[in-house]
């Protein structure tokens, strides 16, 4: 059975290839590879939250949570160099690539990280996610009740979700949690929800 991407050590042959992620204020040349989400090319939903949400605080610890190979936390790092921009993920390859990722772009702001590893104290400033939909309902719910009960007073989660693959559902679920709920923007059926207290 070929694994998913929130595979904690993917089994799949590694081959890694690099994607290039294009953005009006950046572009950066990315190593992905096999058995890690979205492993031959940047998502497109990932290229809709980089466009569409706000850009990070200047400081700060941000959170990009389900980091695969780092686009978003890459991106953030980029943005803010300043802040402390930990790159979650579960997947072992994913998190390797990352921090290899932000080596050779000189980006020391960029911590990759287990779930585990990030300190319990940490507060985000911010939390910017391409969550991981195929994980199952309950799972999501349980990982994003989980982490966006770290964000700061005042910050705010920017999540991106297809509409086919409940984009709604979730926000009305968030909303139903004591969240406030904004869709940000709708591109290409991808909804851009920016998430606050």
């Amino acid at each position: 059975m070929a694994d998913h991407y929130f595979t904690a050590k993917p089994s799949a042959p590694s081959r890694p290839e690099p994607v290039e992620l294009r953005l009006p204020d950046m572009q950066l040349r990315l190593m992905a590879d096999r058995g890690v989400f979205s492993g031959g090319r940047v998502d497109p939903g990932t290229l809709a939250l980089l466009k569409e949400s706000e850009h990070p605080p200047a400081a700060g610890d941000l959170l990009d949570l389900g980091c695969g190979y780092g686009p978003i936390a890459c991106a953030l790092a980029r943005r803010s160099p300043a802040a402390t921009v930990w790159a979650v993920d579960v997947n072992s390859r994913a998190l390797e690539l990352t921090a290899a990722n932000a080596a050779s772009l000189g980006m020391p702001n960029l911590r990759a990280a287990g779930p585990e590893d990030v300190p319990t104290g940490v507060v985000f400033k911010g939390i910017w996610s391409n969550p991981p939909i195929r994980v199952g309902k309950d799972t999501l719910h349980e990982l994003l009740s989980t982490w966006l009960g770290r964000l700061d007073a005042g910050a705010s989660a920017w999540l991106v979700v297809h509409r086919h693959l409940g984009s709604d559902s979730l926000a009305e679920w968030l909303v139903g949690e004591g969240w406030a709920v904004r869709r940000a923007a709708s591109k290409s059926g991808y909804r851009v929800l920016e998430v606050a207290r």
